[in-house]
């Protein structure tokens, strides 16, 4: 598996080879391919390697590797449920399969990795055009970390939005947060813009405050790398600050994130793990030590916005609002119905 190096980016555009689990599960963990549906993607293809590289004939034997290699690749990034999600997936080709053959388990595996990218494609596609329905012409948009193609197989979740927003002539202006420590917004987002060519500048996270308290932010767009049941989002860390300063300015703050984002198993964001990642991200930049030596730094990668600060949940499924316990299991059970509606709908 072919992979984009995302930590070389924007200066080098530089590809790495994956031709194991581990590969793919080290890329994961060292952010070399980040973004929920990528990572669960990836972890897809992951699995589809550790298949394909196993000398075994006995399909009993390459099952119990599979699950090993599924816990591997489990254990990269605890938070972003897409992973998980994708993983799972691909595990119950093993419990439904007919047939005996290690040859026949292997296509069906890869078969299944190339279904979720494609259909992942389509989720993305879907949630842009949805969103893009509430975005009137020529708003200013602020977003946060990076949620375009970069951060999916194609086209992107709250980025994706912009994008179809700009598709249609609509001429959004999009606001891109730096997203410090990993500095996803102004290395990757800002990248992708520029591709797209949307119009907007990159700004320091807190200048997001400065912005709004001048009228000049109309909506807050963010991705999401889980979402529990009652519409609670963990989101890259400084989302939970964006959502409070959003609504002290009676400013929309939109979720965007496929429907397999939403962890019905749980209950709420109290019982979302949080990621913890090395110290260095937080005291170098760029490699380069900012911070004195033997200060210590906290580094979680993520955090929770509650739920009664988000606006709407744009899904591929439809719009989520208030009250997200029953709008987003509504979703869950019948794909198709249609964007909500009531008061909630009318502020957007």
């Amino acid at each position: 598996m072919v992979l984009l190096d995302q930590t070389a980016l924007p200066g080098q555009e530089r590809y790495i080879e994956c031709r194991s689990h581990e590969d793919v599960a080290e890329a994961i963990r060292t952010m070399k391919v980040r973004g929920a549906p990528a990572i669960g993607a990836a972890g897809a293809y992951g699995l589809a390697l550790a298949a394909l590289g196993r000398p075994a004939r006995d399909p009993e034997v390459l099952t119990r590797h599979l699950r090993e290699a599924a816990d591997v690749l489990l254990g990269t990034r605890p938070t972003a449920v897409n992973l998980r999600w994708a993983l799972e997936r691909m595990l119950t080709v093993l419990d439904r399969r007919q047939s005996t053959s290690v040859e026949d388990l292997r296509d069906r595996l890869l078969d299944e990795a190339h279904a979720i990218a494609r259909e992942d494609v389509e989720t993305n596609r879907a949630i842009g055009e949805r969103g893009a329905a509430l975005i009137a012409p020529g708003e200013r948009i602020l977003t946060y970390c990076n949620t375009g193609s970069l951060a999916t197989v194609d086209y992107g979740t709250a980025l994706g939005i912009i994008r179809a927003a700009h598709e249609r002539g609509l001429r959004p202006f999009v606001y891109v947060s730096e997203t410090r420590p990993f500095l996803q917004g102004a290395r990757l987002t800002t990248w992708e813009v520029l591709r797209y060519g949307i119009a907007g500048t990159l700004i320091a996270d807190n200048a997001a405050a400065h912005l709004m308290s001048r009228g000049l932010v109309d909506r807050v767009i963010v991705g999401a790398d889980r979402i529990a049941a009652n519409g609670d989002v963990a989101n890259k860390i400084g989302t939970y600050g964006l959502a409070v300063l959003a609504r002290a300015h009676e400013i929309p703050f939109v979720v965007a994130a496929p429907l397999s984002t939403v962890d019905f198993r749980t209950p709420d964001g109290a019982a979302i793990p949080i990621e913890e990642r090395r110290p260095e991200e937080v005291t170098h930049l760029a490699g380069v030590r900012v911070a004195p030596e033997g200060m210590p730094a906290l580094n979680p990668a993520f955090d929770i916005t509650p739920h009664h600060l988000v606006s709407a949940i744009v899904t591929d499924a439809g719009i989520a609002y208030p009250p997200y316990s029953r709008s987003l299991a509504g979703l869950a059970g019948s794909p198709v119905s249609g964007v909500g509606t009531g008061e909630a709908a009318d502020r957007l």
